[in-house]
């Protein structure tokens, strides 16, 4: 689908719209731009008949029969002690899912589902300083077996959702409807007093920790299988922004890769987070079939004049560092260093997901291209190229196979199944400027790599890392440029981390009960509208084990107001259950990587 598509899908978030939903209306118009506008109002709900409502309230004649959610304690009493049926009946306040639902109401509705959760979460005296394996019981029994099992999904029990950020606004909804589906959350904040506290529910396991501070985030991702980056700069300080959008979400992404490096390596490579070592420079032997080469784009008699000349070489050090280094002076000149790559027997790059290179260096930046074809006929290779940018010292870049662009425009994408040749180029032009150890700028046409490993990254099905950016509307003009720049580069750092991501741009927030209206997905920048905070939790809990969010980024809002004379033409739909998932049809559409 090209970029010039929108999607308009309604969440069904109100657990009697869910269940007792009458067939709904899908409406559709084509603009004079042939722009296609998909739109599913929320389920209607039916009336509280017993017929029709399996799930409506106990009849009368079965008194003994125990209502969805009561908040009673008669658990501490006796049996000599409990009131009768008939009385206990009449002293219980019952409230019903409906009632404390947060996916369908508002902040009021929000503030009595904690006090409820509260209520839940004191029984057996469970606190923080409570044991694990109680603490674990007893929330097992609340979701499996309890009144949340309704909300209660597959995959969740094994679960464990870090939330950062987890006292935003959106992120303090996220928390609450990943402990409704049966999630294990951890949450990571900055200080730990009794205000955060008392945003939090008591079941959360609170980490303290600074997504600037990299040291500090090991314990964070501790035993997490996936992450909710919420978190943005309070302050419109550059040094703030950077440090929360930018750095933050690229300290964080590079932790838990580690962290499935560990479990990788514990597993004995038998894990499906263990990388595919395609070359290790250990030795001087691993330098073995790499060969250096020169060459130019163009050659015309201009370029002649320019040839100030280009040197380059390969070579392991005494240090023990294999090396390659050299100069380009020669307009339109490169040099590069290439492989013919020999895989383990039975492994192919198509189960990976992209490369992961450990080099050093000068800081520059370099194309990393991959020749891709029969191997036994080599004149039908294809070439595919991305950039990489390195740092002053000790770096690891991440190219996921997704980044690489063919060489001809007209060339089909790149198959890794095919991938037989690796090479690194190096050429002067869009150098940045990098200044050496004495502050002196260093001339953009010489360079120095140093090389430690190539791996592949594996691949998976599912979204390992959720980052909820920014449209830019809603922002101060005056600090707008400023914000979207360093959201930016955050998400940039994720899309290259080789992590399966999804990256969500909302409209602007607004505090209103979520899964009232339709939902805007679109691509391209012409998000016009608002969105709920509700609205955006309930996308990032959806899109955690949902496949077509995988590696997407996509701006949201809620739907548009038709236009005069441009009214909204009906078509039968139909939303089954609570169950149905509006962010599938929605995402299957949208082009990945934008």
């Amino acid at each position: 689908m090209s970029a010039a598509t929108a999607t308009a899908i309604s969440p069904s978030t109100s657990l009697r719209n869910s269940l007792n939903s009458y067939p709904n209306w899908m409406k559709w118009q084509s603009s004079p731009c042939q722009r296609t506008t998909f739109f599913i109002p929320r389920a209607a709900a039916s009336p509280d008949t017993g017929k029709g409502n399996k799930k409506g309230k106990p009849k009368a004649k079965k008194p003994s029969s125990p209502t969805p959610v009561t908040t009673t304690t008669t658990e501490s009493m006796s049996e000599e002690e409990q009131p009768q049926p008939q009385q206990q009946q009449q002293q219980q306040v019952s409230l019903s899912l409906d009632d404390v639902n947060p996916v369908g109401l508002g902040r009021k509705s929000r503030q009595i589902f904690d006090d409820v959760w509260r209520k839940f979460s004191g029984l057996g005296q469970i606190s923080r300083t409570t044991r694990a394996d109680d603490r674990d019981a007893l929330d097992a029994l609340l979701i499996r077996e309890g009144p949340m099992c309704e909300f209660a999904i597959p995959g969740a029990q094994n679960t464990t959702v870090l939330v950062v950020g987890a006292t935003s606004r959106i992120g303090r909804i996220v928390v609450r409807k990943l402990m409704l589906r049966g999630y294990t959350v951890k949450a990571l904040v900055r200080k730990a007093d009794q205000e955060v506290l008392d945003m939090l529910p008591r079941s959360v396991e609170i980490v303290i920790g600074d997504v600037g501070d990299p040291s500090s985030l090991q314990a964070a991702v501790e035993g997490c299988n996936k992450i909710i980056y919420c978190a943005t700069a309070r302050s419109t300080i550059t040094g703030d922004l950077y440090r929360v959008d930018h750095q933050g979400v690229s300290n964080l992404t590079k932790t838990l890769q580690d962290y499935n490096n560990k479990l990788a390596q514990l597993r004995a490579g038998k894990s499906s987070k263990s990388k595919l070592l395609i070359t290790k420079f250990k030795s001087e032997d691993s330098l073995h079939g790499w060969e250096v080469r020169q060459g130019t784009y163009f050659q015309d008699v201009i370029a002649s004049k320019y040839d100030g000349g280009m040197d380059a070489k390969f070579e392991y050090t005494e240090t023990g560092q294999a090396v390659f280094s050299g100069y380009v002076f020669t307009r339109g000149g490169y040099v590069e260093l290439s492989k013919k790559l020999s895989l383990p027997l039975g492994s192919t790059l198509d189960r990976y997901e992209g490369l992961v290179l450990s080099v050093g260096g000068n800081g520059r930046s370099y194309v990393v291209i991959l020749e891709a074809g029969p191997s036994a006929d080599t004149t039908q290779s294809k070439l595919y190229f991305a950039r990489i940018n390195t740092k002053i010292g000790f770096c690891r870049v991440r190219v996921p196979f997704s980044s690489f662009r063919p060489v001809k425009p007209d060339d089909p994408p790149l198959d890794p199944f095919l991938v037989h040749t690796l090479t690194i180029r190096f050429e002067p032009r869009r150098q940045r400027p990098v200044e050496g150890s004495a502050g002196m700028k260093q001339d953009p046409r010489s360079f120095k790599l140093i090389l430690e490993y190539i791996k592949a990254l594996p691949t998976g099905q599912e979204t390992d890392f959720i980052l909820v950016s920014c449209t830019g509307l809603g922002v101060e003009p005056n600090r707008r440029e400023q914000v979207l720049k360093a959201k930016r580069a955050g998400e940039d750092s994720l899309r290259r981390s080789g992590l399966g991501y999804t990256i969500i741009r909302p409209g602007p927030l607004m505090e209103e009960p979520g899964g009232q209206r339709a939902l805007i997905f679109d691509q391209g920048n012409r998000i016009s509208q608002g969105i709920s905070c509700a609205d955006v939790a309930d996308i990032c809990v959806k899109a955690l084990h949902d496949s077509t969010a995988r590696n997407k980024s996509f701006d949201v809002c809620h739907e548009y107001v038709a236009e005069q004379g441009r009214e909204l033409y009906e078509l039968v739909a139909h939303l089954p259950d609570k169950a149905n998932n509006y962010l599938t049809p929605a995402l299957s559409v949208l082009e990945k990587n934008t």
